[in-house]
């Protein structure tokens, strides 16, 4: 712990400018998402998500990007996980992706909706069958007693459904949709000099603004 201080990386893979970005952000972040994968980054798609409770407190945890549309970004989660109190209470998050292999960060922010039943339904029904289960195994973010509890009511679950095809969506699940007002992407530079390009929305703007930040 005493070498924390002693930890750095200077950056010189990349560099971006306002010439080299597309006018709409979600179209940028498609680029840079292609680039990740293709660059073979572990589950580009993962992002930390940040939600302040109803004192105030921020909370951040990691999940995963499942979907972006002209709408905004996509996750799921379990409608009584912390996160979802949190966004029942306060619409408003912010994410963060981190692609250290490129040396590139991007920040999104704004509100926050449910999304349909019936999209959730689609996705839910695209994941393994066991994650279908997990769903009906777990109540998220809630004290258990023991590991043990969980394994009995995985199999109780299991045994409810064996002889089903379908399983059906839980009432207590399902996706969100951040709606960006603002996006920043983060290249690393030499000597500390990053680039950031901050996208922004005016209230009743269809267009989007492109800033340069200070490192």
């Amino acid at each position: 712990m005493n070498k924390l201080s002693d930890l750095r990386q200077d950056y010189k893979k990349n560099q971006l400018s306002e010439d080299m970005v597309s006018s709409d952000p979600l179209v940028q972040f498609d680029q840079w998402f292609s680039e990740a994968m293709e660059a073979g980054v572990t589950e580009p798609n993962a992002f930390t998500l940040a939600t302040v409770d109803v004192s105030g407190d921020p909370s951040a945890r990691v999940l995963l990007l499942k979907g972006v549309d002209d709408g905004g970004f996509v996750f799921y989660t379990n409608y009584e996980s912390d996160k979802a109190n949190h966004l029942e209470h306060r619409a408003r998050a912010s994410m963060c992706f981190l692609w250290l292999e490129l040396e590139r960060q991007v920040r999104v922010s704004g509100g926050v909706t449910k999304i349909s039943r019936e999209e959730s339904e689609v996705y839910f029904h695209s994941r393994p069958r066991e994650s279908q289960i997990g769903a009906w195994v777990s109540h998220q973010s809630h004290v258990i007693s023991s590991r043990a509890k969980l394994e009995i009511r995985l199999e109780e679950m299991i045994e409810k459904y064996k002889n089903q095809d379908t399983i059906p969506l839980p009432d207590n699940w399902g996706g969100y949709r951040l709606i960006p007002e603002r996006i920043e992407f983060w290249q690393g530079r030499a000597n500390r000099l990053h680039d950031r390009l901050l996208y922004s929305k005016a209230k009743g703007l269809t267009s989007w603004i492109i800033e340069r930040l200070a490192p």
